[in-house]
Order: structure tokens, then sequence, then C-alpha cells
């Protein structure tokens, strides 16, 4: 795929690659909470990950009132993220401690 928008909420920012968009997901958006569990996650390819990872598809689809076009849809968006993202590299970069001003 070549350029990546974010699609959370009506935020359309573009990237050149996954893991910007992926960062820019973690950084600039308000955490989501998880329907099924409560826990609060970085919302879009994170929130994604977690539902289908830690949760039954059953689960995401009662919680989210969502369909079985829902579900592929969103695994599509996964495997694509994953078949392309340096993850290493996004957890990296979001580790690093931010610039303070001292």
């Amino acid at each position: 795929m070549s350029g990546w928008r974010c699609g959370i909420g009506d935020c359309e920012q573009g990237f050149g690659d996954v893991e910007s968009l992926i960062i820019h997901q973690t950084t600039e958006h308000e955490k989501h909470e998880c329907q099924v569990c409560g826990t609060l996650i970085p919302d879009g390819y994170f929130a994604i990950r977690h539902v289908f990872d830690e949760h039954t598809r059953a689960q995401y689809v009662r919680a989210y009132d969502a369909d079985s076009a829902a579900v592929r849809r969103r695994e599509a968006i996964q495997n694509e993220i994953e078949s392309e993202a340096d993850l290493n590299a996004v957890v990296d970069q979001l580790d690093r401690p931010t610039d303070s001003a001292e």
C-alpha cells in the first residue's frame, strides 16, 4: 500500500509508512476503552489487535454490535499492517523518552 491514512473519527492524516501511522494513532488520539474488558488501549491498530488477540470474534460482535463484514474488515487491516510494519521499531520509538525542557 502506498500511503496510509489514519481513519480514527474524522482524522484523515496521511503517512508515507505504516510505522508513522501507528505512532500517530498512539500519541495523537485518545485511548480507546475496550468494550469487552474495559482496558484502555491506543485507538486504531492497537485497539484492533487487542480485541482480536485477547477476545473471541463472538465477544467482539456482541460488545460492538458488529457484523461479520466488520470483523473481516478489521482482520484485513490488522493483517495488512502486520505484513508491512516493523512493530519492533514502533515500540522502540514509543519507548524513547520525550525531550523535556529542563
